[in-house]
Order: structure tokens, then sequence, then C-alpha cells
């Protein structure tokens, strides 16, 4: 399934407003556009301390996806496995501090979202290229299933996909756009997603690049 909107430019009305995906899941769209400087002034505050890099997985597979993290605990993974860490595996020093710009962010819009009191303490930043791509997966690393997930799409647009319960469920296709936040949890929390390959579509600001964060609670 594809939810009605246009990944090359599209209706204007479907790119505005709330898009539900599921009972406790849905797109606010352009939620990030007011505070999109502050944004891209803490990627580049986070990236200057923890840069992007190509992690490994357990399989042995490189990601073709690019990332950091902020916060208290960010996200890794390698041969022995996927965890969070207090510190970057590179440097051996904690991950930088969260943007408040992000924390602010996120808790707005799991509020908006039906998720009060939202208190973040991971955030993963990944760098897409066109090409990359993520496979479906759940968000099963984190100790507090209460907690939302907040996705936060900045550059070209990419085709989200959001599936069910089990890997085998047909997952919806959906259009994200510069701006767009994602929120899921609840009944919704542990639902498989992912990202199509990533087509080059140039943003006017960010280039051939996509910028996504995921902002959790993991400890």
């Amino acid at each position: 399934m594809t939810l009605n909107l246009d990944l090359f430019g599209g209706d204007d009305d479907a790119q505005h407003g709330r898009v539900p995906l599921g009972a406790q899941s849905v797109v606010l769209r352009g939620f990030a556009l007011p505070v999109i400087e502050d944004l891209l002034a803490g990627v580049d505050a986070v990236t200057a301390q923890a840069p992007f890099r190509h992690m490994d997985t357990p399989g042995g597979y490189t990601m073709s996806v690019a990332l950091t993290n902020c916060g208290e605990l960010g996200w890794t993974t390698d041969a022995s496995g996927y965890r969070y860490s207090r510190s970057d595996p590179l440097s051996g020093r904690p991950w930088p501090a969260m943007p408040e710009a992000f924390a602010r962010l996120a808790r707005d819009a799991a509020a908006d979202a039906g998720f009060p009191g939202f208190a973040p303490d991971a955030c993963l930043v990944n760098r897409y290229e066109p090409g990359s791509r993520l496979s479906l997966h759940q968000d099963k690393n984190e100790r507090d299933y209460s907690a939302p997930i907040v996705s936060v799409s900045l550059g070209m647009p990419a085709m989200f996909l959001f599936g069910g319960d089990e890997r085998a469920d047909k997952a919806a296709r959906v259009p994200l756009f510069h701006g767009d936040v994602v929120v899921w949890g609840g009944v919704d929390r542990l639902r498989y997603h992912g990202v199509m390959p990533l087509k080059d579509l140039p943003h006017p600001r960010l280039g051939s690049l996509r910028i996504n964060f995921t902002i959790r609670k993991a400890g």
C-alpha cells in the first residue's frame, strides 16, 4: 500500500497536517520546519565531535547508511551485536550531548501525537545518500517500550516503509519530506519499519543528502 502522496512534488494539501499510520502512529507534516536552522546547527555540532561512520552489522555487512549519535546513550553495531553504549567506540569519549533543539522538538512532537511527558536520552543520526536504504527492522534495543520513537526527516525525500508486528506483514509506503516528523508508540511501538533505496532528488539546502534522526528513551 502507498499513501496517496507524490514523492516527486505532489499534492500540496497532502504534504501538510497529520497523516495517521496506525492507532498510535502518525506523520506530522512539516512539524520541524519552524526550527530547521536550529536542527541543522545541532547536526553540525554533533558531527564535529562524533563524525558520521558506516558501521558493520553482526552478519558482516556494512551499513549503507552512515550514522552517529548524541545524548546519554548511542546505538552501535558490530560483529558482537546491536546495543546502546555511553561512549563513542571510535573515540572512547562520551557521545555529544543531545542539542536542546532536538530534545524540545521530540517532546513537542510526542505530545502532539498523544505521548506527553516524553523524556528522551538517545538520538541516532543517520545520513543517507542516493542508493542508501534501511531494511525492515524493529526498534527493540531500548529498555522502555512505553516511550515512543520520534523520527525527523531533513533534506531529500524518502519512501518510509511502515509494516506490522511481523516481518512478513505488508508494509505501507509513506513518502517523507523535509521537515516531516513521524511518531510511533503504544500498540504500534514494535512495528517493523525501514526506508527504500533513496532516489537522487537533490534538496535546495542539503543537496543529494537526507539527514534523519530518531529520538528515543533507551535507558
